[in-house]
């Protein structure tokens, strides 16, 4: 492809360029797994680097001096999902990230020159989520830790999710102002809370039908609870990403109209509330029982493109990873959660989402020395209540079973055990053991994963460029073809 790239451009200096960048480019248009998200990061960044900014824009694509500036557009980033997306760790197991030479770097970039918690610089969110048994609202601010789950929306809940790092990376690597749109909110599916307006109406299925006669329900008055509630978080969702971008400058207060905004890039993060579903999904655990979950989620993916008017918009979808690896997981629970991970990843796989919708998978963030605690305080807490239905029975004394769990908590636990578990982890095993250290992975890997689609659209873009107007006068190379290097960013 290089080669008869050289051969049909009349300038000796893009010679010279396609020449120089030719291994690069075979690599990454023809080998993909180049820009893997676990790529290293270096390469990742030097790749990036030569690409965006040091080969392609400024010297095949140079401004006119009138309209060189130092501003750039803003960047618009949303991010929804359930309660992994709010994000369930605590603000005091950050520390706990500097334990591990891996990711001691990463707690540098989440603290300033103070040990201060990092104010993202021109990195600003918007966060729509609601608490327990409170309405929705709407928390905004310049980046920092604090936009995590959140008892009342607009006050620091003091705990993150992906979005703290998401914005870090995000940033270090366009160096532009950005703009993050963040909906989520705990304990909803895809199946009915999400779903997207072109799935239709939910139907129950026969599993669910018989269900509701065996508990007494009337079919008809279930049916329309399940119709009110089918959809209402997919339009919250896309109703207040419209919503902040008609006025951006309450939410940004330093954006800058004549710059304007692009859309670049969307990340989905849910799905515990459709993998523990079996009415849902009665055969799941088996091939193709999650298929359904497959299908909406590509049904979402074209909605939410077409209601922001954004038809190539980067979409990121972060595969529920719980419990880490499957061979981790309790062995009756392997199949349904290997099974859901496949239908979760799936729409990336399909042809129309090619090179533009890529999946991250979580489990490998899972934190494996937590975990190992996590198993020991599974044990003890299954020998507790197994000592405390023996209480009831009148078989032991309350006496008899404080001695008896201490002596287990001692045979199962260590002081340090106990330390590293309040160093680390601050929730239960589906909100990723409330660990900032995993959070902070997922967030950085959904970054990479953004920065990889656009990388891709770029290449993609630039390569039909050559092959269709590689002769050209370099006079025509205007603002359409501007445009056209940053697909699925219409407004």
């Amino acid at each position: 492809m290089v080669s008869l790239l050289v051969c049909k451009c009349e300038h000796r200096q893009l010679d010279l360029i396609c020449l120089s960048i030719e291994g690069t480019i075979i690599s990454m248009v023809e080998n993909s797994k180049l820009l893997s998200v676990s790529m290293n990061k270096k390469l990742k960044t030097s790749v990036l680097s030569l690409l965006m900014s040091t080969v392609f824009l400024p010297v095949l694509f140079p401004m006119p001096a009138f309209a060189q500036s130092n501003s750039k557009p803003l960047k618009v980033f949303i991010l929804a999902g359930q309660s992994n997306m709010q994000g369930q760790a605590d603000i005091s197991t950050i520390d706990y990230i500097g334990d591990d030479p891996k990711t001691a770097p990463m707690l540098l970039e989440m603290r300033d020159n103070n040990g201060r918690y990092r104010l993202v610089k021109d990195t600003w969110i918007s966060y729509l989520t609601h608490g327990r048994g409170t309405p929705n609202g709407e928390g905004i601010g310049q980046l920092t830790v604090g936009f995590g789950a959140r008892k009342d929306p607009a006050k620091d809940g003091g705990k993150i999710g992906p979005e703290f790092t998401f914005g870090i990376y995000m940033q270090k690597s366009l160096k532009q102002p950005i703009l993050i749109i963040k909906t989520a909110w705990g304990g909803k599916s895809l199946h009915t809370d999400f779903r997207p307006p072109s799935a239709g109406p939910y139907e129950f299925n026969e599993s669910e039908i018989v269900s509701i006669k065996k508990r007494g329900l009337n079919l008809e008055e279930e049916r329309a609870k399940k119709k009110a509630a089918t959809g209402v978080y997919y339009r919250l969702m896309v109703e207040h990403v419209k919503y902040v971008l008609s006025d951006i400058k309450r939410v940004y207060p330093d954006y800058d109209e004549n710059q304007g905004y692009k859309i670049g890039g969307f990340v989905w993060f849910q799905g515990w509330n459709d993998v523990v579903n079996s009415g849902v999904y009665p055969r799941r655990g088996q091939p193709g029982g999650y298929d359904k979950y497959s299908e909406w989620l590509a049904m979402l993916i074209r909605d939410v493109r077409r209601d922001l008017r954004a038809p190539n918009m980067p979409f990121v979808i972060g595969v529920l990873g719980t419990n880490g690896p499957i061979e981790n997981i309790e062995k009756r629970y392997r199949a349904i959660h290997g099974t859901f991970r496949q239908a979760m990843a799936a729409p990336a796989d399909l042809p129309e989402f090619k090179g533009n919708v890529i999946a991250v998978h979580t489990a490998p963030y899972w934190d494996m020395v937590l975990d190992g605690i996590a198993k020991k305080r599974g044990l003890l807490n299954q020998r507790k209540r197994s000592l405390e239905n023996r209480i009831k029975q009148g078989e032991v004394t309350g006496d008899e079973v404080a001695n008896e769990l201490a002596e287990i908590e001692a045979e199962l636990t260590s002081p340090e055990d106990s330390a590293l578990w309040k160093r680390g982890a601050s929730n239960a095993a589906y909100h990723y053991l409330g660990c900032a250290k995993t959070m902070a992975l997922i967030g950085k890997g959904f970054a990479e994963a953004v920065l990889e689609l656009q990388v891709r659209q770029l290449l993609h873009s630039l390569l039909r460029y050559f092959d269709s107007v590689a002769f050209a006068p370099k006079t025509e190379l205007d603002g359409e073809l501007l445009d056209r290097l940053h697909p699925g960013n219409a407004q």
